[in-house]
């Protein structure tokens, strides 16, 4: 099959909104799980186990996606991981239902199977269109992610009360959400010469493209970058609550958070063309310490809002940055290995940051957490530095 020339074309459209269906089932559950899970949790630090439990499943799920994507390709992987997502939203409703803790933490890690899928969107997206639009397209494809912004905390606040237990409702749709998934990837042209024959040939040794210093400089700002803005986001429900807000103003911070996400994502592709990876990624390294030094200054709304919203920009120019420096590092014979890797450090630091922030915030309080993200904003700070610095050697434009 011959890949599209034209940039936006119905493939990218439609890959854009299967990552809002994506990111509006990452959201809700962020939203929704930390505080159905202090309700059932035996113990109140406990609270964002099940959120840890999505993103460890979605760790250990990435090795496995490799090899089913080797195996049948982008499209009938990424539908599978629907079809888990529907089951696994309907056993977090049964759960919900009855009240079992466990059984949710089950739900959550099976969901955890169709994020390591969803995840791997933004390196599909140069295979639907011409490689000169690299930059665009994946910018599109994560901007597709507005769409879960918006929705996913309104969905949360609208079903929090449909049925008698409470977010039941939100897990119900969810489950629908990722019927209408497979249904849209069903219509998406992928190309078949992309495919990788493992028989054949499979590209260097996954040491050698791990050690080069653009991919390990990729995979410090992807992981480290989503670790802290998974700390901040799924400790805000939780903080928020203690501080005395209420749920429709969590509700209102966290959908400001996703916009800030991924609305920048309509110009950030064409950012980088121009100044190159490297120079916004460095802009989004110094909006992490921004974004700290304001929720340091209080806990009030105007806080969580302004500070939420700054940090999902800087997740956004971090992580398409660094998607771009990934792809130019590996070879599309290589892709299965590189990708699978990339996204094991990043669920890996989330399943790290999704436990500490609930039991840091119940223990140690939200201030302490705000203190902590320091320790990984350093280390994308110095990545970011030294690429930078080296970028001539390193070949990097």
């Amino acid at each position: 099959m011959t890949v599209n020339q034209r940039f936006f074309n119905k493939n990218i459209l439609l890959l854009a909104i299967c990552q809002g269906l994506y990111l509006t089932n990452n959201v809700t559950f962020m939203a929704i799980n930390g505080l159905v899970g202090l309700k059932l949790a035996p113990e109140p630090w406990m609270a964002t186990l099940p959120l840890m439990a999505y993103v460890f499943g979605a760790a250990i799920a990435t090795i496995i996606v490799a090899r089913v994507q080797n195996r049948y390709g982008r499209q009938r992987s990424f539908q599978f991981a629907l079809f888990i997502v529907v089951i696994a939203c309907l056993i977090c409703t049964y759960s919900a239902y009855i009240q079992s803790f466990w059984l949710l933490v089950v739900g959550t890690a099976v969901a955890g199977y169709y994020s390591a899928n969803g995840l791997l969107y933004r390196f599909v997206a140069p295979e639907l269109t011409h490689p000169s639009f690299k930059e665009k397209a994946v910018s599109i494809v994560l901007a597709g992610g507005l769409i879960g912004g918006v929705l996913g905390p309104n969905l949360s606040n609208w079903t929090k009360n449909m049925f008698d237990t409470q977010f039941l409702g939100a897990y119900i749709v969810l489950s629908i959400a990722g019927v209408v998934g497979m249904i849209l990837m069903e219509m998406i042209d992928f190309p078949n010469d992309y495919r990788t024959d493992p028989s054949t040939h499979t590209g260097r040794p996954l040491k050698e493209i791990i050690l080069q210093p653009t991919f390990l400089g990729a995979l410090i700002c992807s992981s480290m970058g989503y670790g802290v803005m998974n700390l901040m986001m799924a400790g805000t429900p939780l903080a928020m609550q203690v501080c005395g807000l209420s749920f429709p103003q969590t509700a209102l911070v966290l959908e400001w958070h996703v916009i800030g996400m991924f609305a920048p994502g309509f110009f950030t592709g064409s950012l980088i063309k121009r100044f190159g990876p490297l120079k916004i990624m460095g802009v989004g390294a110094v909006l992490n310490f921004i974004s700290l030094l304001i929720m340091l200054s209080g806990n009030g709304l105007p806080q969580f809002l302004i500070a939420l919203f700054l940090l999902g920009v800087a997740w956004n120019f971090l992580f398409n940055g660094a998607t771009i420096l990934a792809i130019s590092s590996f070879q599309p014979e290589e892709k299965n290995k590189a990708e699978a890797t990339i996204n094991f450090f990043v669920f890996g630091t989330m399943a790290i940051s999704s436990f500490s922030s609930g039991a840091l915030v119940t223990t140690q309080g939200w201030q302490f957490l705000n203190i902590g993200t320091l320790i990984p904003s350093v280390a994308i700070g110095v990545a970011v530095t030294w690429l930078y610095i080296n970028r001539s050697r390193l070949r990097i434009s």
